[in-house]
């Protein structure tokens, strides 16, 4: 191969957006040497990294967030069906805004809905994984966890933003965490891992030194991330389906997709999409108000787990989650269920509604405290590099998919059961305690290639 293609080749091969416009990725000498001044006036931490893509995230709630506060206004001022505006509700980002924002019919909201969901498909997937290959060991749990905490911020800021400003307008302030993203990816490192496993020697040390200081000798965790990859690499150069057959890599799959499916099928957005709807069954006035003050009080939870994550560990956390979200559950479905059986304008009835509500906010808190995080943190850190993009896309699909089903039958069983419904993803959380006592590792205190090892 001739010099001119060798160089195309390399090219090619390098990312669209890899470093950043405040330094060069070049030879390790130029880099780290020639330009050390450079690095060490311009070095960007890893906290501001991880601030800077949890934009991705914020959209991502905004858009989860959405449905709840317009829900009603969008059905009223299209003309729109039940059945139509549940479907629209359920099809999972700048231009899908701007769509919903001008609609005329349901067209728009079907390709806006559209476009949103194929962006926050890519963010819900590359978010956690770049946050996981970026992060020092120690604080991966916690920086991780950014990830979940802007995804309730964005659902928060959907709440509160439709209490006081028309559907329409919403939609075009749903485009601003974009459009402050896209200038940030100019700002920050492409992932180290990544740059290894693409052969980017050069460029995978530089990228590293600047993420964890000048000052920092990075040795030991270059020879680390060296390892793993030529471990992988020497394994298989092309990873196809039938390689998931092989333990190393189907458990850690089995896992990564069992969490995130079971994330889903606990309700979590059956009951955030529809908090308007639930409150009202449960004879709350002001649901809207309501629904906003459980997404506050999801952020603060969140951020509790954020916290703790990197001290508890993830199994304890997923674990007093999931017991967390049944007894809630259980809680909301007896209370459904009596409510049957008393007058509505008794003193029973009253408490009984209060009971529900205080059921259903309990099950966000126990659900952003683990189950909401976790299950995309894990995720990020056990699946092996090689099969990575293939296997992060197989977890990602299995979630959105069951996160449509949930979404689709949470208003059809609502109106079949209350009650029914609530015992139902009881029963889901009970399963929920069972996995993650079963298979689930704890992954606290070990770096990447530890983790990889530990499924050979």
């Amino acid at each position: 191969m001739s010099d001119t293609e060798e160089a195309r080749n390399n090219d090619l091969r390098r990312p669209f957006i890899h470093t950043g416009s405040w330094y060069r990725m070049g030879s390790r000498q130029s880099s780290m040497m020639g330009s050390s001044q450079v690095i060490r006036d311009s070095s960007i931490s890893v906290l501001a990294c991880v601030l800077i893509v949890a934009l991705g995230p914020i959209q991502f709630g905004f858009t989860c967030g959405y449905s709840s506060p317009t829900q009603a206004a969008i059905t009223k001022d299209l003309g729109l069906t039940v059945s139509e505006s549940l479907m629209i509700a359920a099809i999972p980002n700048i231009i899908g805004w701007l769509c919903i924002s001008f609609a005329k019919d349901t067209s728009f909201l079907y390709m806006g809905r559209l476009l949103e969901g194929f962006g926050v498909g890519i963010i819900s997937y590359t978010v956690p994984v770049y946050i996981a290959e970026i992060a020092p060991q120690n604080m991966r749990g916690g920086l991780g966890s950014v990830n979940q905490l802007s995804v309730t911020i964005g659902i928060m800021l959907a709440y509160l933003l439709g209490l006081f400003v028309p559907w329409r307008i919403l939609a075009v302030l749903g485009t601003l965490p974009c459009i402050v993203l896209i200038p940030g990816l100019f700002f920050i490192p492409e992932s180290p891992r990544w740059l290894a496993k693409m052969g980017m020697t050069d460029d995978f040390e530089t990228s590293l030194q600047v993420l964890r200081g000048f000052e920092t000798d990075i040795t030991v965790e270059v020879n680390e991330i060296k390892r793993s990859v030529a471990s992988s690499t020497k394994r298989s150069s092309t990873v196809r389906f039938v390689d998931l057959k092989r333990r190393r890599y189907y458990f850690p799959l089995m896992v990564g997709i069992g969490l995130l499916v079971l994330q889903q099928l606990g309700g979590i957005n059956g009951v955030l999409f529809y908090s308007s709807t639930i409150f009202e069954s449960a004879g709350v006035t002001s649901s809207n108000a309501a629904t906003f003050g459980v997404g506050a009080i999801q952020v603060v939870a969140t951020a509790i787990s954020t916290w703790l994550v990197d001290k508890a560990g993830r199994r304890l956390l997923l674990t007093i989650s999931s017991v967390g979200m049944t007894i809630s559950l259980v809680i909301v479905a007896a209370a459904f269920y009596l409510k049957g059986f008393v007058s509505h304008d008794s003193d029973m009835y009253s408490m009984l509604s209060i009971l529900s509500v205080v059921g259903v906010v309990a099950m966000v808190v126990s659900f952003s405290l683990g189950m909401g995080p976790i299950p995309w943190l894990i995720m990020s850190e056990i699946l092996p590099v090689n099969i990575k993009g293939l296997a992060g896309s197989i977890a990602t699909l299995a979630n959105w998919f069951f996160s449509w089903l949930i979404t689709m039958t949470a208003n059809l069983l609502l109106a079949w059961s209350s009650g029914g419904t609530f015992t139902l993803y009881a029963v889901v959380c009970a399963f929920t305690v069972v996995f993650v006592t079963l298979w689930v590792p704890e992954t606290k205190g070990k770096t990447l290639e530890e983790l990889q090892a530990l499924f050979r």
